[in-house]
């Protein structure tokens, strides 16, 4: 006995220690899993900003793409009528992410110093060559450098486009650095637009933090309005899809459609591509609530306003009706898809 003591209580230290080990790794994988699983910086919609890229598209407007539906972004490209020309297939791929097309004239001139028919043909050619890519003509058009006069304005209007400047510039064309950049950025409020550009990696790198600060102030990406050139809610046809890396390294991409419209409601429908069981998170802007859901099992957060849906065994599509409330513009915004 007192031979087998010893090595008794030395196993008994070991099984404590590994038992505390273990204990320790469940306790932070779980930490982890509940920070990836269920982004907590989504938020509520209770105003719109205007995210602009000018210049594209370029060669680096695929990787401007993926940073933006990573972090659920939609925005306006003033793009460029040459650079259309010479890159299709980048213009094309701006709206299949959802983005909207604008004019930014044909190849970056300073227009002011035009006669009227100069102006007119370079927008004019300019919309013809977005339109014969996208088969959408643009209802928008940004002046290179912001310089504009009465005529130059008029003539945007006679080819059924508003002239868009901007209400915070972002500096990026200056050299800005990320830091600066976000820094830029959070002086946006609601309505207001912001210049950026397409092609530039610091831009890029900053759109992560950028949303995160909106988000904080619960502001989203918007449309911006052709009647008014303020942002407003997006039109509620196709939202881009959202696709956030989940813990497994796989991916789900979340694409929501409005169906059916009503006085005082909407449905909604979301499908979800890559995964067959999936997370998605959608916000809805106050205060509209949702009334009734299908094909998937919800919670709420405390607000009520965000959404968590999870697959429940019915399939890769499921809805959800949302009551107005007096607010018909708004529409659910995508937050994420993780799979598993």
């Amino acid at each position: 006995m007192s031979r087998l003591f010893p090595r008794t209580a030395l196993w008994s230290r070991r099984l404590r220690a590994a038992l505390a080990v273990l204990a320790t790794a469940v306790a932070m994988c779980g930490v982890v899993l509940a920070a990836t699983s269920t982004p907590s910086n989504a938020a509520a919609c209770n105003g719109y900003v205007g995210l602009t890229f000018d210049d594209g598209p370029t060669g680096s407007t695929s990787a401007l793409l993926n940073v933006l539906r990573t972090n659920g972004v939609r925005a306006t490209m003033f793009n460029v009528g040459q650079n259309v020309q010479n890159n299709r297939s980048a213009a094309q791929a701006q709206v299949a992410a959802g983005m909207w097309v604008a004019n930014h004239s044909w190849n970056h001139a300073h227009m002011t110093s035009m006669s009227q028919a100069q102006m007119q043909s370079d927008l004019s050619q300019t919309s013809s060559a977005i339109q014969s890519a996208t088969g959408s003509r643009p209802v928008l058009f940004r002046p290179p450098y912001g310089e504009t006069n009465s005529t130059l304005q008029s003539v945007a209007s006679s080819l059924g486009m508003r002239q868009v400047i901007w209400d915070v510039d972002s500096q990026d064309w200056n050299g800005a650095s990320v830091s600066q950049i976000v820094a830029n950025a959070s002086r946006l409020q609601a309505g207001q637009v912001i210049l950026m550009h397409d092609g530039i990696q610091n831009t890029r790198d900053a759109i992560g933090q950028i949303m995160a600060n909106l988000t904080s102030r619960n502001l989203c990406p918007g449309m911006i309005s052709p009647s008014t050139g303020r942002a407003v809610a997006p039109d509620g046809t196709t939202p881009p899809p959202t696709t956030t890396p989940p813990p497994s390294g796989g991916t789900c991409t979340a694409t929501a459609t409005t169906p059916n419209v009503w006085g005082d409601r909407y449905n909604t429908s979301v499908t979800v591509s890559g995964a067959s069981t999936w997370t998605v998170v959608v916000a809805i802007t106050s205060p509209q609530r949702v009334t009734t859901i299908w094909n998937g099992t919800a919670t709420w957060d405390s607000s009520g306003t965000v959404m968590t849906m999870r697959s429940n065994g019915s399939g890769n599509t499921f809805g959800f009706t949302t009551m107005t409330n007096g607010n018909s513009s708004a529409r659910p915004q995508i937050r994420s898809c993780t799979s598993g």
